[in-house]
C-alpha cells in the first residue's frame, strides 16, 4: 500500500477536519508529530504518524509538523532526534520545512510565564516536592493552597527572575499556574509551569537553568505553529482542560483544537518508553535496535517493510476506546506485504547431506528458479546444482509417521527447481546420529514431471554443498510468553520469553544470496520471511533475521468467527 492509498476512513477525527473546513471554520489543516527526543520510537507512535501526516496527505494545502518537545534536558539526546527523523522518513512521510523544537520557544515561554505572573495566574512556590504532594490532596479530597499562593506579582516575578538567573539550587522553587485547589481534575491544582534544572541542554547548551513543564510548553508551542488539530492519545484527555486554560490566559495567535484517540495497544507487547528502557538496561535485548523490540528501529532490522506497517494502521483504525490489538494481525500485514514483494530463495537451517550417488562427480549445472512463481515479472535466478547438496534434516525421516511424504529410505521425493531424488542409504555415526543420505536421482525428470507419469506427493528445497553460502539464522519470536505482560502492575519482565531469540550457526544459502545486501528481504521456502540483518551481517557470512514465519494465524482465527 502507498501513501496514497492511506485514504481517510469513517473515523471521528477525520469527520471533525472535514466538518471544521466544510463550514469555513479553518481554510488550511495543520497537525503535528510531538516526540519527545528521550528514546527510540515503537509501534505505537506509528499510529500517531500515519494519523497526522496521513490527514495532512489527505487534505489539499495542508501540512503536518515534526516537533520535538524537548523540555527535559536530563533525558534527551541527539541520537534521539536523529533516529525519530529517520524513522519518520522511513515510514514514507516527510515534513519539509516545517521541523520544529519545543527549545524553539524558551524566550518566548518565559515572555508567556512573566505574562502569567504579571495577571495574578502563576506564583513562585518554595514547597518541597513532598510536601507539595501532600498539599494537592486525592481523588476524593480538595488540595490546600500553597503558603506562598499570594505572594505579590513584584514578589513573584523578582523571585522568578531570579531563578532564571541561577541563584537557586535544584528543586527549591518552581512556577506555579494559580488555578483551583479543590479542583475535581487533579491536573488544575495549581500545576507547575517552570522548574530550576541546572542541566545542559542539547540544542541551548546552559543558556537556561529553568525549563518549562511539557503540559504548558505544549499548548504555547501548538499556538505558535498554528496547529489546527491538536491529536494525542487518550491519556491526556484529562490535561485537556490545563492545555484549554493556558492557551485561555495568554495572548496566543491562536488556540487549536485538542482531540484524543486511542493509543495502540499490542498484545504480548510493552510500549512503554520506561518499560523498554529497562529491558536495554538490564540487558534482556541487545539495544533499541533489537529486532524483538516493539521499536520502529527493532522491526525495521527485523525486516517490517512501511508499507506493512501503513496498512496495519489503517486496519486499527483510529477510536476513541482503548482496546488491545491483536499482534497477530501486525504479522498478517506484514506477511500480506511481503508475500507480493520478497524474492524467494532457498536456505536450509539445520542441514543434512545428500550425496547422488549416480549424478557425476565433476558435473555443476544450473536450474532455473522462478524469483516469484505468482509474479513473472520479477524475473528468474540461476541455482546450481551438483552432486552434493543439502537438505532440511526435518525432511527426513527413518522410520516415517504416516502422514509424512518427504525423504524416507526407499522414498522419492522431488528437489524444488531439480530431479526426483531416491533415497538408498542412509549413513551414521558412531553414535547413531545420521550424518549423510545416499541417493540417486531421475535425469529424466527435471522439471518436476517423470516420462512415465509416476507422482512424487513431496518437494523439498536444497543448497548445493560446493556453491551454498555459509549464514547465521536468527529466529526471532515474540518478546513475552503472556499476551498482557505488564497487566495489573505485574512484573513484565518475569515474562519475557527465553525461545524469543534461538540463533542457527551452520546454516546454508543458495548461491544467489552471496554479497546480499543489509535489509534485503527474501522468503526462505517452506521456512519464512527474512532480511539481511543491517547491523552483524558480512559479506563472507551472512547475518539473516526471520521477520516472521509462513503460517499466518491471524487468518485462521479471522475465518473461525
Amino acid at each position: 500500500m502507498s501513501i496514497n492509498d492511506l485514504q481517510a476512513s469513517s473515523d471521528f477525527i477525520r469527520t471533525i477536519v472535514a466538518n471544521d473546513l466544510a463550514s469555513g471554520k479553518h481554510d488550511q489543516i495543520v497537525t503535528r508529530f510531538p516526540p519527545e527526543p528521550n528514546g527510540y520510537l515503537h509501534i505505537g507512535h506509528a499510529k500517531s504518524i500515519c494519523l497526522n501526516f496521513g490527514i495532512a496527505k489527505e487534505n489539499t494545502g495542508a501540512r503536518c509538523h515534526l516537533r520535538f518537545d524537548d523540555t527535559n534536558p536530563t533525558k534527551e539526546e541527539q541520537e534521539y532526534v536523529e533516529s525519530i527523523k529517520d524513522n519518520v522518513r522511513w515510514l514514507g512521510f516527510d515534513w519539509g520545512e516545517h521541523l520544529y523544537f519545543a527549545s524553539d520557544y524558551f524566550d518566548q515561554l518565559y515572555e508567556y510565564a512573566e505574562h502569567l505572573i504579571t495577571t495574578g495566574k502563576a506564583y513562585v512556590c518554595d514547597l518541597s516536592a513532598e510536601d507539595t504532594r501532600s498539599y494537592r490532596g486525592t481523588l476524593t479530597e480538595p488540595g490546600r493552597n500553597s503558603p506562598f499562593r499570594e505572594r505579590s506579582v513584584e514578589e513573584n516575578l523578582d523571585l522568578f527572575r531570579r531563578m532564571r538567573g541561577g541563584e537557586y539550587p535544584d528543586g527549591t522553587r518552581v512556577l506555579r499556574a494559580k488555578i483551583d485547589m479543590a479542583s475535581g481534575n487533579m491536573n488544575m491544582r495549581d500545576p507547575v509551569l517552570y522548574r530550576i534544572l541546572h542541566a545542559s541542554h542539547h540544542r541551548t547548551g546552559d543558556t537556561w537553568c529553568i525549563y518549562p513543564m511539557y503540559d504548558y510548553t505544549h499548548p504555547i508551542s501548538d499556538a505558535l505553529e498554528g496547529v489546527t488539530h491538536s491529536l494525542c492519545t487518550l491519556e491526556f484527555a484529562d490535561h485537556r482542560p490545563l492545555y484549554d486554560w493556558t492557551l485561555d490566559n495568554l495572548p496566543t495567535p491562536c488556540h487549536p483544537r485538542q482531540i484524543e484517540f486511542a493509543r495502540l495497544n499490542l498484545s504480548y507487547t510493552v510500549v512503554s518508553k520506561r518499560k523498554l528502557l529497562q529491558l536495554v538496561n538490564e540487558r534482556h535485548v541487545a539495544g533499541w535496535d533489537d529486532p524483538r523490540m516493539p521499536t520502529l528501529s527493532g522491526i525495521r532490522r527485523r525486516g517490517y517493510t512501511p508499507a506493512a506497517l501503513r496498512s496495519f494502521c489503517e486496519k486499527i483504525g483510529v477510536a476513541k476506546k482503548d482496546s488491545v490489538v491483536d499482534v497477530a494481525l501486525l504479522e498478517h500485514c506484514v506477511r500480506e506485504d511481503l508475500n507480493e514483494t520478497a524474492v524467494r530463495v532457498m536456505g536450509v537451517l539445520a542441514p543434512l547431506k545428500v550425496v547422488i550417488t549416480n549424478y557425476p562427480e565433476d558435473r555443476t549445472e544450473n536450474l532455473t528458479a522462478q524469483n516469484h512463481p505468482q509474479q513473472p515479472e520479477m524475473g528468474e535466478r540461476q541455482v546450481p546444482f551438483s552432486r552434493e547438496v543439502y537438505i532440511e534434516r526435518e525432511d527426513f525421516m527413518e522410520e516415517p509417521a504416516k502422514k509424512f511424504f518427504r525423504l524416507a529410505p526407499g522414498r522419492e521425493v522431488r528437489l524444488r527447481y531439480a530431479y526426483f531424488i531416491k533415497c538408498e542409504k542412509v549413513i551414521k555415526d558412531e553414535t547413531g546420529e545420521i550424518i549423510e543420505l545416499h541417493c540417486t536421482y531421475d535425469p529424466e525428470t527435471l522439471g518436476g514431471s517423470a516420462p512415465d507419469g509416476r507422482k512424487v506427493k513431496g518437494t523439498i528445497h536444497w543448497v548445493s554443498a560446493a556453491h551454498g553460502i555459509p549464514a547465521e539464522v536468527r529466529l526471532y519470536d515474540r518478546l513475552f510468553t503472556e499476551e498482557s505482560p505488564d497487566a495489573g502492575g505485574a512484573d513484565f519482565k518475569a515474562f519475557v520469553n527465553p525461545e524469543s531469540l534461538v540463533v542457527l550457526g551452520d546454516c546454508l544459502v543458495e548461491a544467489s544470496l552471496a554479497n546480499a545486501e543489509p535489509g534485503s528481504r527474501y522468503q526462505f521456502e517452506r521456512q519464512g520471511y527474512f532480511c539481511v540483518d543491517t547491523k552483524d551481517s558480512k559479506g563472507d557470512k551472512p547475518v539473516f533475521n526471520r521477520t516472521v514465519t509462513l503460517r499466518d494465524t491471524w487468518e485462521k482465527e479471522k475465518a473461525k468467527g
